[in-house]
């Protein structure tokens, strides 16, 4: 039994680096069979490889954000500060995120396709200088590919403030997204239907001699837009187009109406980023009043339900100036009425209902008044 004991001494030395052993260990064959079998399991459980990490879920679904200005304090209500940006960086590439080109989101969903979960666009209107002095050297270095929505006239001009054709050329060469934007950046809704025609004909020139190609996807300057806007941006062969609503975009929405969420120095903690890229579509159909310049104000608004959101009851709306406001279910249909009319110009109401998981559905619409 002392040769049993000194055999186990040095199975314990050699497997297990036990230093400084002074004195014997008597042990029972019993024991040491009990050791023996602790050791084979063990073993094993080292040697067996780990199970394959169950497949991302996905969804039809993604969320856009969009950015104006970067460090820009004079201009906070288009402007987000650097530190801010900077921290939204970290939270999208904390690995729960997966950022996408704008492109390969729209033709995925276009198609009926799916996309991991939480996939994320990132979108910059105007083309500001500050897109290529301060976004850009952070994009660049983590990685993420990004749009830039771009109205041809202040660059074309070689306005203040504004990118130049040459950055665009670089940004384009590195794999950046160029999007159209018009040529003046008006309100197009104000504007008659030759006049849009003509602000995108001219645009798409510049973006031909300066590029070598026409941009395929459309930003509404302001996020503002009518039917006939639609129509026409339709007609010019863009294939999809983003107004500044809040919202998530799915395989079922209106591809020339998509949502975006905007941020700037108010409205840029990571709460709210974290809030809105956890985000999934609240699926609505027959959406009444459809054009977003109101022929009524207030409008007799309301949506059906696609019949897998639920639970239909908690569905909240909350419209600018009036925070909460009355919601009433009928089936599917939902309909949500306002105490009194829209102030003038642009007004916004959000829907939401809880997802589970606190995560929430959004919708969300943009009213222009005259």
């Amino acid at each position: 039994q002392g040769g049993v004991s000194m055999h186990l001494i040095c199975m314990k030395d050699k497997y297990l680096m036990v230093r400084h052993i002074q004195q014997f260990i008597t042990i029972t064959l019993k024991q040491a069979f009990c050791l023996m079998i602790l050791w084979l399991f063990g073993s094993i459980f080292l040697l067996t490889p780990a199970p394959a990490i169950a497949q991302e879920e996905m969804r039809d679904s993604a969320t856009v954000i969009m950015y104006h200005r970067f460090g820009e304090d004079r201009y906070p209500s288009t402007n987000i500060r650097v530190t801010q940006f900077e921290e939204h960086l970290a939270l999208l590439t904390n690995g729960d995120y997966t950022v996408l080109p704008l492109p390969e989101i729209v033709t995925t969903l276009q198609a009926g396709g799916s996309l991991p979960d939480r996939t994320v666009a990132i979108t910059i209107d105007d083309a500001y200088l500050s897109v290529y002095e301060e976004a850009w050297p952070r994009l660049q270095e983590l990685g993420l590919p990004f749009t830039v929505f771009v109205a041809t006239e202040p660059v074309e001009k070689n306005r203040r403030g504004y990118m130049s054709w040459e950055m665009l050329r670089e940004l384009q060469s590195a794999g950046v997204t160029i999007g159209s934007q018009t040529h003046t950046h008006p309100h197009l809704y104000r504007e008659n239907p030759d006049k849009v025609r003509e602000e995108i004909q001219i645009s798409n020139d510049y973006f031909i001699k300066e590029l070598g190609m026409r941009p395929e996807l459309f930003a509404y300057p302001f996020g503002e837009y009518s039917s006939f806007v639609i129509e026409i941006v339709k007609e010019a062969g863009f294939v999809a187009a983003f107004g500044q609503n809040s919202g998530i975009m799915h395989s079922k929405d209106r591809f020339f109406e998509l949502p975006r969420f905007a941020f700037n120095e108010d409205y840029g903690t990571t709460d709210r980023l974290e809030l809105a890229i956890n985000g999934l579509p609240l699926k609505i159909t027959d959406l009444t009043p459809e054009d977003m310049v109101l022929a009524e104000n207030p409008p007799l608004y309301g949506f059906t339900l696609d019949k897998d959101m639920r639970p239909e009851g908690q569905l909240r709306c909350f419209a600018s100036g009036f925070g909460k406001v009355d919601v009433s279910i009928i089936g599917r249909r939902a309909e949500i009425r306002l105490p009194d009319a829209l102030k003038e110009g642009r007004s916004r109401i959000n829907c939401t209902m809880p997802a589970g998981q606190n995560r929430w559905r959004w919708f969300g619409r943009q009213f222009l008044t005259n």
